[in-house]
Protein backbone atom coordinates (compact mmCIF):
# COMPACT_ATOMS: atom_id res chain seq x y z
CA UNK A 1 0.00 0.00 0.00
CA UNK A 2 1.32 3.49 -1.04
CA UNK A 3 -0.07 6.65 0.22
CA UNK A 4 0.82 9.49 -2.02
CA UNK A 5 2.04 12.69 0.02
CA UNK A 6 0.73 16.45 -1.44
CA UNK A 7 3.52 18.26 -2.30
CA UNK A 8 4.29 20.96 -1.22
CA UNK A 9 3.14 19.46 2.21
CA UNK A 10 0.03 20.71 4.08
CA UNK A 11 -1.56 20.00 7.57
CA UNK A 12 -4.32 17.64 5.50
CA UNK A 13 -1.85 15.35 3.98
CA UNK A 14 -0.20 15.22 7.35
CA UNK A 15 -3.26 14.43 8.92
CA UNK A 16 -5.16 12.25 6.91
CA UNK A 17 -1.78 9.65 6.85
CA UNK A 18 -1.42 9.57 10.64
CA UNK A 19 -5.28 8.83 10.75
CA UNK A 20 -4.74 6.11 8.59
CA UNK A 21 -1.82 4.97 10.72
CA UNK A 22 -4.16 5.21 14.02
CA UNK A 23 -2.24 6.89 15.77
CA UNK A 24 -3.66 9.16 18.69
CA UNK A 25 -4.93 12.46 18.24
CA UNK A 26 -1.89 14.29 19.88
CA UNK A 27 0.15 13.44 16.99
CA UNK A 28 -2.19 13.88 14.66
CA UNK A 29 -2.42 17.29 15.86
CA UNK A 30 1.31 17.58 16.20
CA UNK A 31 2.14 16.38 12.69
CA UNK A 32 -0.57 19.15 11.68
CA UNK A 33 1.26 21.97 12.77
CA UNK A 34 4.52 20.64 11.67
CA UNK A 35 2.83 21.00 8.34
CA UNK A 36 1.77 23.77 8.57
CA UNK A 37 5.17 25.21 9.48
CA UNK A 38 6.77 23.50 6.21
CA UNK A 39 6.31 26.51 4.18
CA UNK A 40 7.20 29.54 6.74
CA UNK A 41 10.31 28.33 7.83
CA UNK A 42 14.34 28.13 5.91
CA UNK A 43 16.45 25.17 5.70
CA UNK A 44 19.41 24.85 7.97
CA UNK A 45 22.39 26.96 7.10
CA UNK A 46 25.27 25.01 8.13
CA UNK A 47 28.51 27.22 8.33
CA UNK A 48 30.00 27.58 4.60
CA UNK A 49 27.35 25.03 3.13
CA UNK A 50 24.50 25.83 1.36
CA UNK A 51 22.95 22.53 0.99
CA UNK A 52 19.35 24.44 -0.92
CA UNK A 53 22.04 23.34 -4.19
CA UNK A 54 21.00 19.90 -2.88
CA UNK A 55 18.29 17.86 -4.51
CA UNK A 56 16.04 18.50 -1.61
CA UNK A 57 12.88 17.23 -3.34
CA UNK A 58 12.26 13.55 -2.85
CA UNK A 59 10.85 12.58 0.36
CA UNK A 60 8.75 10.21 -1.63
CA UNK A 61 5.35 8.75 -0.31
CA UNK A 62 4.64 6.45 2.50
CA UNK A 63 4.47 2.89 1.79
CA UNK A 64 3.23 0.10 4.10
CA UNK A 65 5.67 -3.02 4.24
CA UNK A 66 4.76 -6.84 5.17
CA UNK A 67 5.96 -8.43 8.69
CA UNK A 68 8.97 -10.57 8.41
CA UNK A 69 9.09 -13.31 10.80
CA UNK A 70 12.82 -13.73 10.87
CA UNK A 71 16.23 -12.30 9.91
CA UNK A 72 16.33 -15.08 7.08
CA UNK A 73 14.19 -13.21 5.56
CA UNK A 74 16.27 -10.07 5.42
CA UNK A 75 18.43 -8.85 1.77
CA UNK A 76 21.98 -10.82 2.41
CA UNK A 77 23.55 -6.95 2.64
CA UNK A 78 21.26 -6.32 5.79
CA UNK A 79 21.68 -9.88 7.48
CA UNK A 80 25.15 -9.38 7.68
CA UNK A 81 24.59 -6.62 9.71
CA UNK A 82 21.82 -8.28 11.87
CA UNK A 83 22.21 -9.32 15.36
CA UNK A 84 18.96 -12.15 16.60
CA UNK A 85 18.45 -10.67 19.89
CA UNK A 86 17.34 -7.32 20.98
CA UNK A 87 16.31 -5.53 16.97
CA UNK A 88 14.00 -2.99 15.69
CA UNK A 89 14.45 -3.50 11.96
CA UNK A 90 12.77 -0.40 9.75
CA UNK A 91 12.47 -1.28 5.77
CA UNK A 92 11.43 1.78 3.78
CA UNK A 93 8.43 3.51 5.80
CA UNK A 94 8.09 0.88 8.46
CA UNK A 95 9.42 -0.97 11.02
CA UNK A 96 9.42 -4.99 9.85
CA UNK A 97 10.52 -6.76 12.59
CA UNK A 98 11.30 -6.48 16.62
CA UNK A 99 12.61 -8.59 19.03
CA UNK A 100 13.28 -8.07 22.50
CA UNK A 101 14.48 -10.65 25.58
CA UNK A 102 12.48 -11.29 28.17
CA UNK A 103 14.80 -10.76 30.72
CA UNK A 104 14.54 -7.37 29.40
CA UNK A 105 11.04 -6.90 29.09
CA UNK A 106 10.37 -8.30 32.31
CA UNK A 107 12.99 -5.50 33.70
CA UNK A 108 10.42 -3.01 32.46
CA UNK A 109 12.98 -1.82 29.43
CA UNK A 110 11.10 -0.87 26.02
CA UNK A 111 12.57 -0.98 23.04
CA UNK A 112 9.74 -1.06 19.78
CA UNK A 113 9.46 1.22 16.84
CA UNK A 114 8.41 4.73 17.63
CA UNK A 115 4.90 4.16 16.14
CA UNK A 116 4.21 1.49 18.22
CA UNK A 117 5.35 3.13 20.90
CA UNK A 118 3.23 6.36 20.38
CA UNK A 119 0.13 3.95 20.71
CA UNK A 120 1.20 1.41 23.07
CA UNK A 121 3.09 3.92 25.73
CA UNK A 122 2.10 7.48 24.72
CA UNK A 123 2.69 8.32 28.30
CA UNK A 124 6.08 7.49 27.93
CA UNK A 125 6.70 9.04 24.67
CA UNK A 126 4.58 12.43 24.65
CA UNK A 127 6.62 14.07 27.15
CA UNK A 128 9.60 13.24 25.00
CA UNK A 129 8.73 13.49 21.19
CA UNK A 130 10.10 17.07 19.49
CA UNK A 131 11.29 18.43 22.83
CA UNK A 132 15.78 18.30 22.17
CA UNK A 133 14.86 19.17 18.41
CA UNK A 134 11.45 21.63 18.29
CA UNK A 135 9.64 21.05 14.90
CA UNK A 136 9.97 24.83 14.34
CA UNK A 137 13.83 25.01 14.18
CA UNK A 138 13.69 24.89 10.49
CA UNK A 139 12.08 23.25 6.91
CA UNK A 140 14.08 20.46 7.55
CA UNK A 141 12.89 19.70 11.57
CA UNK A 142 9.11 20.79 10.52
CA UNK A 143 9.26 18.24 7.49
CA UNK A 144 10.26 14.99 9.29
CA UNK A 145 7.87 16.26 12.18
CA UNK A 146 4.96 15.95 9.81
CA UNK A 147 6.49 12.90 7.73
CA UNK A 148 8.26 10.32 10.09
CA UNK A 149 8.01 6.92 10.13
CA UNK A 150 8.84 3.93 11.71
CA UNK A 151 11.68 4.78 14.10
CA UNK A 152 12.70 3.60 17.32
CA UNK A 153 11.76 4.33 20.59
CA UNK A 154 13.95 3.10 24.01
CA UNK A 155 12.89 3.23 27.98
CA UNK A 156 15.17 2.32 30.58
CA UNK A 157 13.73 2.46 34.46
CA UNK A 158 15.72 3.40 36.99
CA UNK A 159 18.53 1.50 38.25
CA UNK A 160 18.22 -0.84 35.44
CA UNK A 161 21.48 -1.49 33.33
CA UNK A 162 21.07 -2.80 30.17
CA UNK A 163 24.68 -5.12 28.87
CA UNK A 164 23.72 -6.05 25.34
CA UNK A 165 23.78 -3.40 23.34
CA UNK A 166 20.14 -2.66 21.37
CA UNK A 167 19.96 -2.84 17.72
CA UNK A 168 18.02 -1.44 14.58
CA UNK A 169 18.49 -1.74 11.14
CA UNK A 170 17.12 1.14 9.31
CA UNK A 171 17.53 0.16 5.51
CA UNK A 172 16.02 1.39 2.36
CA UNK A 173 15.69 0.05 -1.13
CA UNK A 174 12.86 2.29 -2.93
CA UNK A 175 13.42 5.72 -3.94
CA UNK A 176 10.11 6.34 -3.80
CA UNK A 177 9.29 5.42 -0.36
CA UNK A 178 9.40 7.86 2.54
CA UNK A 179 12.50 6.64 4.89
CA UNK A 180 12.45 8.93 7.75
CA UNK A 181 13.08 7.66 10.98
CA UNK A 182 12.61 8.90 14.55
CA UNK A 183 14.41 7.90 17.52
CA UNK A 184 14.21 8.67 20.91
CA UNK A 185 16.21 7.26 23.64
CA UNK A 186 14.89 7.94 27.44
CA UNK A 187 17.36 6.62 30.39
CA UNK A 188 15.75 7.09 33.70
CA UNK A 189 18.21 8.00 36.64
CA UNK A 190 21.43 5.42 37.43
CA UNK A 191 20.62 3.31 34.48
CA UNK A 192 22.91 2.41 31.83
CA UNK A 193 21.91 1.55 27.80
CA UNK A 194 23.98 1.03 24.49
CA UNK A 195 22.00 1.97 21.37
CA UNK A 196 23.37 0.50 17.85
CA UNK A 197 22.12 1.38 14.29
CA UNK A 198 22.91 1.09 11.09
CA UNK A 199 21.40 2.73 8.74
CA UNK A 200 22.00 1.21 4.79
CA UNK A 201 20.26 1.38 1.28
CA UNK A 202 20.48 -1.13 -1.38
CA UNK A 203 22.57 -1.67 -4.20
CA UNK A 204 19.92 -1.01 -6.32
CA UNK A 205 19.18 2.84 -5.62
CA UNK A 206 22.89 4.07 -7.08
CA UNK A 207 21.98 7.00 -9.08
CA UNK A 208 18.48 7.31 -8.13
CA UNK A 209 17.45 10.42 -5.87
CA UNK A 210 16.48 10.04 -2.35
CA UNK A 211 15.95 11.89 1.05
CA UNK A 212 16.99 10.50 4.12
CA UNK A 213 15.31 12.78 7.03
CA UNK A 214 16.48 11.48 10.34
CA UNK A 215 16.31 13.26 13.95
CA UNK A 216 17.97 11.44 17.53
CA UNK A 217 16.59 12.54 20.53
CA UNK A 218 18.46 11.63 23.81
CA UNK A 219 17.48 12.07 27.54
CA UNK A 220 20.16 11.22 29.86
CA UNK A 221 18.65 11.45 33.58
CA UNK A 222 20.77 12.12 36.78
CA UNK A 223 23.71 9.30 36.96
CA UNK A 224 22.84 7.60 33.62
CA UNK A 225 25.18 6.50 30.87
CA UNK A 226 23.81 6.57 27.34
CA UNK A 227 25.66 5.08 24.57
CA UNK A 228 24.71 6.15 20.68
CA UNK A 229 26.51 4.38 17.86
CA UNK A 230 25.18 5.20 14.60
CA UNK A 231 26.98 4.20 11.22
CA UNK A 232 25.52 5.54 7.61
CA UNK A 233 26.19 4.03 3.98
CA UNK A 234 23.65 5.12 1.72
CA UNK A 235 24.20 5.03 -1.64
CA UNK A 236 25.35 8.29 -4.14
CA UNK A 237 22.02 10.03 -5.21
CA UNK A 238 21.05 10.02 -1.67
CA UNK A 239 20.99 13.05 0.92
CA UNK A 240 21.22 12.31 4.36
CA UNK A 241 20.17 15.07 6.54
CA UNK A 242 20.75 14.15 10.35
CA UNK A 243 20.46 15.73 13.16
CA UNK A 244 21.19 14.42 16.65
CA UNK A 245 20.79 16.25 20.19
CA UNK A 246 21.15 14.93 23.83
CA UNK A 247 20.11 16.42 27.41
CA UNK A 248 22.23 15.18 29.50
CA UNK A 249 21.51 16.09 33.56
CA UNK A 250 23.19 15.49 36.45
CA UNK A 251 26.25 13.58 36.70
CA UNK A 252 25.18 11.64 33.41
CA UNK A 253 26.74 10.85 30.47
CA UNK A 254 26.11 10.47 26.77
CA UNK A 255 28.99 8.49 24.31
CA UNK A 256 28.38 9.49 20.67
CA UNK A 257 30.23 7.32 17.74
CA UNK A 258 29.06 8.42 14.37
CA UNK A 259 30.56 7.07 10.98
CA UNK A 260 29.05 9.19 8.56
CA UNK A 261 30.00 6.56 5.09
CA UNK A 262 27.43 7.75 2.83
CA UNK A 263 28.49 7.97 -0.81
CA UNK A 264 25.80 10.87 -1.20
CA UNK A 265 25.46 14.64 0.02
CA UNK A 266 25.53 14.27 4.15
CA UNK A 267 24.53 17.41 6.66
CA UNK A 268 25.47 15.53 10.09
CA UNK A 269 24.71 17.66 13.39
CA UNK A 270 25.76 15.88 16.87
CA UNK A 271 25.01 18.21 19.50
CA UNK A 272 24.99 17.69 23.60
CA UNK A 273 23.27 19.67 25.93
CA UNK A 274 25.20 19.63 28.94
CA UNK A 275 22.28 20.83 31.97
CA UNK A 276 23.50 19.21 34.80
CA UNK A 277 26.07 19.51 37.23
CA UNK A 278 28.94 17.10 36.39
CA UNK A 279 27.29 16.07 33.37
CA UNK A 280 29.95 14.94 30.97
CA UNK A 281 29.41 13.92 26.60
CA UNK A 282 32.26 12.72 24.19
CA UNK A 283 31.92 12.49 20.55
CA UNK A 284 33.88 10.49 17.99
CA UNK A 285 32.92 11.33 14.23
CA UNK A 286 34.76 9.56 11.23
CA UNK A 287 33.77 10.22 7.79
CA UNK A 288 35.12 9.38 4.24
CA UNK A 289 34.36 11.77 1.11
CA UNK A 290 34.74 10.72 -2.71
CA UNK A 291 33.58 11.54 -5.88
CA UNK A 292 31.58 15.20 -6.04
CA UNK A 293 30.23 14.36 -2.64
CA UNK A 294 29.59 17.12 0.04
CA UNK A 295 29.36 17.06 3.49
CA UNK A 296 28.85 19.37 6.81
CA UNK A 297 29.90 17.40 9.90
CA UNK A 298 29.28 19.65 12.68
CA UNK A 299 29.71 18.26 16.17
CA UNK A 300 28.39 21.01 19.13
CA UNK A 301 28.80 20.88 22.69
CA UNK A 302 26.70 23.30 25.19
CA UNK A 303 27.57 23.50 28.57
CA UNK A 304 25.45 24.51 31.39
CA UNK A 305 26.03 22.67 34.27
CA UNK A 306 29.09 23.10 36.93
CA UNK A 307 31.77 20.78 36.49
CA UNK A 308 30.98 19.43 33.08
CA UNK A 309 32.83 17.97 30.64
CA UNK A 310 32.95 17.86 26.92
CA UNK A 311 35.23 16.00 24.33
CA UNK A 312 34.88 15.91 20.60
CA UNK A 313 37.34 14.03 17.96
CA UNK A 314 36.53 14.35 14.16
CA UNK A 315 38.29 12.21 11.47
CA UNK A 316 37.96 13.06 8.28
CA UNK A 317 39.44 11.36 4.77
CA UNK A 318 38.53 13.28 1.41
CA UNK A 319 39.11 12.00 -1.97
CA UNK A 320 38.61 12.87 -5.50
CA UNK A 321 36.68 16.62 -5.74
CA UNK A 322 35.11 15.74 -2.42
CA UNK A 323 34.43 18.66 -0.24
CA UNK A 324 33.95 18.34 4.10
CA UNK A 325 33.28 21.40 5.74
CA UNK A 326 34.39 20.19 9.85
CA UNK A 327 32.76 22.07 12.31
CA UNK A 328 33.66 22.10 16.02
CA UNK A 329 31.82 24.26 18.64
CA UNK A 330 32.09 24.56 22.17
CA UNK A 331 30.03 26.89 23.92
CA UNK A 332 30.06 27.31 27.67
CA UNK A 333 27.23 29.67 29.04
CA UNK A 334 27.89 31.98 32.20
CA UNK A 335 27.46 30.05 35.50
CA UNK A 336 29.03 27.15 34.02
CA UNK A 337 31.87 27.31 36.24
CA UNK A 338 34.71 24.59 36.12
CA UNK A 339 33.46 23.27 32.95
CA UNK A 340 35.86 21.56 30.42
CA UNK A 341 35.55 21.46 26.67
CA UNK A 342 38.21 20.36 24.03
CA UNK A 343 37.80 19.51 20.95
CA UNK A 344 39.67 18.29 17.97
CA UNK A 345 39.35 17.94 13.89
CA UNK A 346 41.59 16.66 11.67
CA UNK A 347 41.21 16.30 8.05
CA UNK A 348 43.59 14.15 5.38
CA UNK A 349 42.91 15.00 1.85
CA UNK A 350 44.26 12.20 -0.95
CA UNK A 351 43.60 14.54 -4.04
CA UNK A 352 45.05 17.93 -5.08
CA UNK A 353 41.04 18.78 -6.06
CA UNK A 354 39.28 17.40 -2.78
CA UNK A 355 38.80 19.92 0.01
CA UNK A 356 38.28 19.56 3.76
CA UNK A 357 37.97 23.06 5.74
CA UNK A 358 38.37 22.52 9.57
CA UNK A 359 36.79 25.33 11.76
CA UNK A 360 36.47 24.87 15.81
CA UNK A 361 34.59 27.35 17.50
CA UNK A 362 34.83 28.27 20.82
CA UNK A 363 32.21 30.71 22.62
CA UNK A 364 33.10 30.85 26.22
CA UNK A 365 30.98 33.00 28.72
CA UNK A 366 32.63 32.04 31.79
CA UNK A 367 35.64 32.60 33.02
CA UNK A 368 36.18 30.02 35.17
CA UNK A 369 36.92 26.95 33.02
CA UNK A 370 39.44 25.25 30.68
CA UNK A 371 38.69 24.57 26.49
CA UNK A 372 41.31 24.09 23.97
CA UNK A 373 40.80 22.67 20.50
CA UNK A 374 43.39 21.35 17.80
CA UNK A 375 42.71 21.34 14.17
CA UNK A 376 44.60 19.93 11.13
CA UNK A 377 44.22 19.80 7.37
CA UNK A 378 46.60 18.39 5.34
CA UNK A 379 47.40 16.09 2.37
CA UNK A 380 49.22 13.20 2.03
CA UNK A 381 52.96 13.16 2.78
CA UNK A 382 54.09 12.24 -0.99
CA UNK A 383 57.28 10.41 1.08
CA UNK A 384 54.89 8.21 2.70
CA UNK A 385 53.59 6.69 -0.79
CA UNK A 386 56.88 6.67 -2.03
CA UNK A 387 58.09 4.54 0.79
CA UNK A 388 55.58 1.69 0.55
CA UNK A 389 55.28 1.67 -3.26
CA UNK A 390 58.85 1.29 -3.33
CA UNK A 391 58.52 -2.39 -1.04
CA UNK A 392 56.15 -3.36 -3.81
CA UNK A 393 52.41 -1.83 -2.36
CA UNK A 394 50.59 0.03 -5.21
CA UNK A 395 49.63 3.46 -5.31
CA UNK A 396 45.94 2.38 -4.41
CA UNK A 397 47.01 -0.12 -1.51
CA UNK A 398 49.45 2.73 -0.01
CA UNK A 399 46.50 4.83 0.20
CA UNK A 400 44.92 2.66 2.31
CA UNK A 401 47.43 1.64 4.61
CA UNK A 402 47.89 5.61 4.98
CA UNK A 403 44.16 5.99 5.48
CA UNK A 404 43.75 3.05 8.05
CA UNK A 405 46.57 4.44 9.71
CA UNK A 406 44.96 7.80 10.21
CA UNK A 407 41.42 6.77 11.52
CA UNK A 408 43.15 3.79 13.53
CA UNK A 409 43.57 5.60 17.12
CA UNK A 410 39.25 6.12 17.13
CA UNK A 411 38.32 3.06 14.83
CA UNK A 412 40.43 0.57 17.64
CA UNK A 413 39.00 3.09 21.04
CA UNK A 414 35.88 1.75 20.02
CA UNK A 415 35.01 -0.84 23.26
CA UNK A 416 31.87 -2.32 21.58
CA UNK A 417 33.30 -5.33 19.58
CA UNK A 418 29.85 -5.41 17.37
CA UNK A 419 30.12 -1.89 16.49
CA UNK A 420 33.90 -1.54 15.21
CA UNK A 421 33.17 -4.92 13.35
CA UNK A 422 30.27 -2.90 12.01
CA UNK A 423 32.50 0.25 11.32
CA UNK A 424 35.72 -1.96 9.76
CA UNK A 425 33.28 -3.88 7.54
CA UNK A 426 31.44 -0.56 5.98
CA UNK A 427 35.37 1.47 5.84
CA UNK A 428 36.48 -1.27 4.17
CA UNK A 429 33.52 -0.83 0.99
CA UNK A 430 34.30 2.32 0.98
CA UNK A 431 37.83 2.45 0.82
Amino acid sequence: MSTQLFSPMNRQSAETLARSKGEPDWLVELRGDAADLVDTLAWPKPEKMNIERWDLSNFGSYSAQDQINSIDALPEKVKKMADEQNIVIQRNSAAVYHKLSEDLAAKGVIFTDLETAVKEHGDLVKPYLFQAVAKDESKFTALQAALWNGGVFVYVPRNVEVDIPLQAILYNDNAEATFAPHIVIVAEAHSKVTYVDVVLSDDSLKGTPFVHPSIVEVYAKPGSLVQFASIRSMADQGVDLSHRRAIIEDDARVEWLIGDLNDGNTLSETKSIMKGRGSSSDSKVITIGQGNQKMSITTHAVHFGKHSDSNMIVRAVMKDSSQAIINGITKIEHGATKANGEQTERVLMLSPKARGDANPILLIDEDDVTAGHAASAGQVNPEQVYYLMSRGITRQEAERLIINGFLAPEVDSIAIEAVRNQLVALLERKL
